[in-house]
């Protein structure tokens, strides 16, 4: 083997923000609130996108899908960060450190995948509105959605497999509040170059080329928006893009910024906050950037409300 057993075998210490005792309290109510606002929020999109069928279309699929992974992407985190920041106790088992990094793993990489996805989408509405229904027919949609969800379990069954082999000479205490793929990686006491390799290019792959992607995407609808005379026609048309266009800003501008620089350079303080923020803020916010202004959405919810008091009437 050549490599200590008790690596493989003994609980890590996700030594999070153990150092702040004061600061874990108040992080507990914070994160309390907003997991209740991400579970509450993506759930009312799921729910609706699938009972009313006003929105039964690409747009709401594809948000339907955003939802789902954002509700899988706190939750195999979050209950485990409120365990730790409650009590003492900040262990978690080998085999639960090594399903929270694949799983975190397969739905962030996923995520950035069908975020150029959806800028595709709202491409095809903006600039061919007459053939929209033609080109995203239900069976290229879900096909797109296959193809990010593809790219999501490749990365995560290619690096997760190389981070956890890394030798770590018995250390234990991993310097995040979750087994995070930079963090296990700068834990480590072996030449990690390899590995970093490995991570730095599918890092662009899964970040870099869907992001230039939706730039691409944009770059081509700005200049389809320049293009309508009227300022109505305008608003509307940025109006349907603005919400993804605030998420994609949202999630690519935090999570390039932590993964494609060398574990080496990587802050430990800045990375727990910024982790923070693209798995607990980002998830609980995006509900709300979607809803907000949409009209079809808030239709959605009064007619599911009316529904409701009339049942309850009868």
């Amino acid at each position: 083997m050549g490599r200590d057993n008790d690596s493989y075998l003994q609980a890590f210490i996700l030594v999070g923000f153990s150092d702040r005792p004061r600061l874990e309290k108040i992080l507990f109510a914070f994160i309390l609130v907003f997991y209740i606002l991400t579970l509450v929020g993506n759930t009312a999109i799921i729910v609706l996108s699938i009972l009313d069928a006003r929105l039964h279309t690409p747009m709401y699929f594809f948000l339907g899908n955003l939802s789902f992974l954002d509700l899988c992407f706190t939750t195999s985190i979050i209950p485990q960060l409120l365990w730790n920041l409650w009590g003492p106790e900040k262990t978690i088992t080998y085999h639960g450190c090594v399903a929270q990094l694949y799983i975190y793993m397969i739905l962030g990489s996923t995520e950035c995948v069908l975020l150029a996805v959806m800028s595709y989408d709202r491409y095809v509405a903006v600039c061919r509105p007459l053939h929209y229904t033609v080109v995203m027919h239900p069976r290229l949609c879900l096909q797109l959605v296959t193809v990010a969800w593809s790219c999501g379990f490749l990365n995560s069954f290619v690096m997760c497999p190389q981070t956890m082999k890394l030798s770590r000479c018995g250390h234990r205490r991993v310097d995040h509040f979750l087994c995070e793929m930079p963090a296990l990686i700068a834990m480590s006491c072996e030449d990690t170059m390899l590995v970093e390799a490995f991570a730095f290019v599918l890092g662009v792959a899964l970040l870099l080329v869907p992001l230039s992607l939706i730039l691409i995407s944009y770059g081509m609808i700005a200049a389809a928006v320049l293009r309508i005379k009227s300022a109505e026609g305008r608003k509307k048309a940025f109006s349907t893009c603005s919400s993804h266009l605030t998420v994609v800003s949202l999630f690519y501008g935090t999570i390039i910024y932590m993964y494609l620089q060398p574990a080496n350079s990587y802050s430990q303080d800045q990375g727990k906050f910024l982790t923070l923020f693209y798995t607990i803020v980002t998830p609980s916010v995006n509900p709300l950037i979607y809803t907000l202004r949409n009209k079809d959405v808030k239709g959605a919810v009064k007619k599911l409300l009316e529904r409701e008091k009339g049942t309850r009437k009868t």
